[in-house]
């Protein structure tokens, strides 16, 4: 009996432990067949994903990474708080620029309330000119440059463009790292690129994505002469970023991140850079002139599309429709009419708007380009020489220089005996405005047209700013504590 029931425990417990063997089976199982269905089991889910051939596996950007992180700068901005009162006048700087914030509100004796700013920048020459987005240093009081290996460097303006967003400033620097401009013309859609920045004051962040399109107008530019053509990208791109590189996979800069597509002011699908063919003229016009030279063809233009061809019998979609062409204006000399459909600018067609002002804005006012056009059905050619916004060829001297003066600021010293709070010194007259006008060495600047300056950047802003129809008002005082004030006028 005994033997029995030893014999029937025995089975109990076998029966017991095959039916455990199989839940805890059945459950492994579960779980691993779920594995694959969430894509974590990179060895499973490899022979369907896997290129079979190596062209289309994806490009190694570790070399154009490494190159752009060293000429790509962190860029710090101060600004009083009341050049902005309930918010900027430029669009893309509240949407775009970095993150900022006001100091404690000042009391008796205390500092003046700062808005606090940061962008990106890229480094092009080994002298230290770096471009940047005229948004990142727009109405700056102080720009602080932080390089790669955390060198501090104060930078001055050379030049900003509100028509592009694009401006040019240096620091006192040699033998720096730089990246060499590369031909944003022949980006192809689907190519790979690399969006180098600061974004969120994360230095040296880099991000890689496609050309998503090209010749992109997103309506965003505070010029009076807005000229968009952006590059549109898929790299993640974020407030900080504004001013960053875009590079190709050989490490060539192609294009200056500006700004995103987005309802919450972060990152979600898209992006946009000022293609390297506009910046690097606007760049090489703010070193040479100080201001950009901008050519203009002398039409008023609307892309073709299905609505405007039947209309127009103008047979196959393309080009840009001229609508109206300006009296003494380059196209109209040119022979160009009312009607014309152009197709290409030197051989490069344009289809869009934004196309075609991205072909004319490469050039200068005294530039010949060969621009073809569709007549009646007919391809027909045009020598065109574009002319300046006034009408003619030359080139446009900046306004500033007209004054024919050279600033310093003022000592604290100064200040504290004469009382003023801030003003820009002549140190140095030569033949202009302002000698004209009667202004001797020594003379301190306060106001110009009621607005105070404290820098050069707010002569050139106030002046640039200022009707040639009306005179200027330049207030200030000399060392003596005499106060007094000139009035001039730049005439056109």
């Amino acid at each position: 009996m005994d033997s029995v029931k030893k014999i029937a425990t025995t089975l109990a417990i076998a029966f017991a432990g095959a039916l455990l063997a199989l839940f805890l089976n059945s459950k492994i199982n579960t779980h691993t067949s779920e594995i694959p269905l969430q894509g974590t089991t990179p060895t499973q889910l490899t022979s369907y994903v896997s290129p079979a051939s190596p062209q289309a596996q994806l490009p190694d950007l570790t070399q154009a990474a490494e190159k752009s992180v060293h000429a790509v700068v962190h860029i710090t901005t101060k600004m009083k708080a009341q050049s902005f009162g309930s918010g900027s006048d430029n669009p893309l700087f509240d949407f775009f620029f970095g993150p900022r914030g006001n100091n404690q509100p000042r009391g008796n004796n205390q500092e003046p309330e700062y808005n606090l700013g940061s962008g990106s920048g890229v480094i092009i020459s080994p002298e230290g000119y770096i471009v940047t987005n005229n948004h990142v240093i727009e109405d700056a009081d102080n720009i602080e440059v932080v390089l790669n290996d955390s060198r501090k460097f104060t930078a001055k303006i050379i030049g900003r463009d509100p028509n592009t967003d694009i401006a040019l400033i240096k620091i006192d620097a040699k033998d720096l790292q730089y990246l060499v401009w590369g031909n944003s013309e022949i980006l192809k859609l689907g190519e790979w690129v690399l969006a180098v920045g600061n974004p969120f004051n994360l230095t040296s962040t880099v991000t890689a994505g496609i050309v998503s399109a090209k010749s992109r107008s997103i309506g965003i530019m505070s010029g009076q002469m807005p000229l968009e053509s952006f590059i549109q990208t898929d790299a993640a791109v974020n407030p900080g970023n504004s001013g960053g590189a875009l590079v190709n996979a050989s490490g060539e800069l192609v294009g200056i991140n500006a700004a995103i597509a987005s309802r919450t002011g972060s990152y979600t699908g898209y992006s946009f850079a000022v293609p390297a063919s506009i910046a690097r003229k606007v760049v090489d016009d703010l070193k040479q002139y100080g201001e950009v030279q901008r050519a203009l063809l002398g039409v008023e233009i609307g892309t073709v599309d299905d609505n405007l061809a039947k209309e127009k019998k103008l047979g196959k979609i393309e080009g840009v429709y001229v609508a109206k062409v300006t009296p003494e204006g380059a196209a109209r000399i040119a022979g160009i009419k009312v009607n014309d459909v152009i197709t290409s600018v030197n051989g490069n067609q344009v289809n869009t708007v934004a196309e075609l002002q991205e072909q004319i804005g490469k050039y200068r006012p005294g530039d010949k380009v060969n621009i073809t056009v569709k007549r009646d059905g007919e391809q027909k050619q045009f020598n065109v020489v574009l002319r300046n916004t006034k009408g003619d060829t030359s080139i446009v001297k900046e306004s500033f220089s007209v004054l024919g003066a050279e600033f310093a600021p003022i000592t604290e010293k100064d200040k504290e005996r004469l009382k003023i709070d801030e003003g820009m010194q002549v140190i140095n007259l030569t033949s202009g405005k302002l000698k004209e006008a009667g202004v001797k060495i020594g003379f301190i600047i306060t106001d110009i047209n009621k607005i105070s300056v404290s820098s050069v950047e707010d002569i050139k802003r106030v002046i640039s700013q200022s009707s040639n129809k009306k005179p200027i008002l330049i207030e200030g005082v000399y060392p003596g504590g005499d106060w007094t004030y000139y009035v001039f006028k730049i005439e056109e």
